[in-house]
């Protein structure tokens, strides 16, 4: 009879430690990123879902949005941000674990034409950009605010064009509007990231952007504060062999995998 109760115990405690496992495992994670993530991360998010049981719900657009909508308090496991600067924007508010931010990819900036598009540019200092828009506009995430628009306003300062196009810009919230604002025909040029350009059949690449004309583009990741506890086990994940293999089918550049 002992070993019976004793048996009962013991069964009853591996279900309570199981359930408790279980509970400590959410089955759906909800990740913040950069809307030129896009396309690899829901390819990562799939294989994910296929080999741990687990749902990426991916939460994607300007960097700049995304943070401060974690800074007001939405739920978010995972963050990727474009540029370093949004996530030492929460950091500084210590609204990520900072022990857990490493970079996972980094980028190219370029200059992209409708697909039927013939304009032909050089990208040097003082190169035609305001003669070849005529009188179109430029098509950019919004520098005020988004990575990939910082990036275009520092590689065109650089190059000693800026003042002549600051007037002439099409700003876009993130930098997969800008690209749709180039496929659709509505400004005859855009300045992307390479990844954007590779995904859009119906834009052309112009000319890329030497890389000492603006910051080195890299994307952060980070666990804000108050993610889940599968929640790292899915940043570990952006940096296996698989998953790089995915970023740089979609174009991006690796970067060292350590945390910063």
């Amino acid at each position: 009879m002992f070993a019976i109760a004793r048996r009962g115990l013991l069964t009853l405690a591996a279900l309570t430690l199981a359930a408790s496992h279980a509970a400590d495992t959410p089955r759906e994670l909800t990740v913040y990123a950069a809307a030129s993530m896009t396309n690899a991360l829901q390819d990562i998010a799939d294989r994910y879902r296929q080999e741990r049981g687990v749902a990426i719900t991916l939460s994607l657009g300007a960097s700049s949005a995304l943070a401060r909508q974690i800074e007001a308090g939405a739920r978010a496991d995972v963050f990727v941000s474009a540029d370093q600067e949004w996530m030492d924007y929460l950091a500084a508010r210590q609204l990520i674990d900072r022990g857990s931010r490493r970079d996972i990819a980094g980028n190219r900036l370029v200059l992209i034409a409708p697909a039927d598009s013939q304009l032909a540019l050089d990208i040097t200092p003082g190169f035609a950009l305001a003669a070849a828009l005529g009188n179109a506009r430029l098509a950019v995430a919004d520098p005020a605010s988004v990575p990939a628009g910082r990036y275009a306003q520092a590689a065109l300062t650089s190059l000693g064009v800026w003042d002549s196009v600051a007037d002439r810009l099409a700003n876009a919230d993130n930098v997969r509007a800008a690209l749709a604002f180039v496929a659709r025909g509505e400004t005859p040029l855009g300045i992307v990231y390479t990844t954007d350009a590779l995904i859009e059949k119906k834009v052309r690449l112009v000319g890329s952007f030497p890389e000492s004309t603006h910051p080195p583009i890299t994307y952060p990741a980070a666990l804000p504060i108050g993610a889940r506890a599968g929640a790292r086990a899915f940043l570990d994940y952006l940096g296996e062999a698989e998953s790089r293999a995915t970023l740089a089918k979609y174009g991006f550049t690796a970067v060292a995998q350590t945390a910063r």
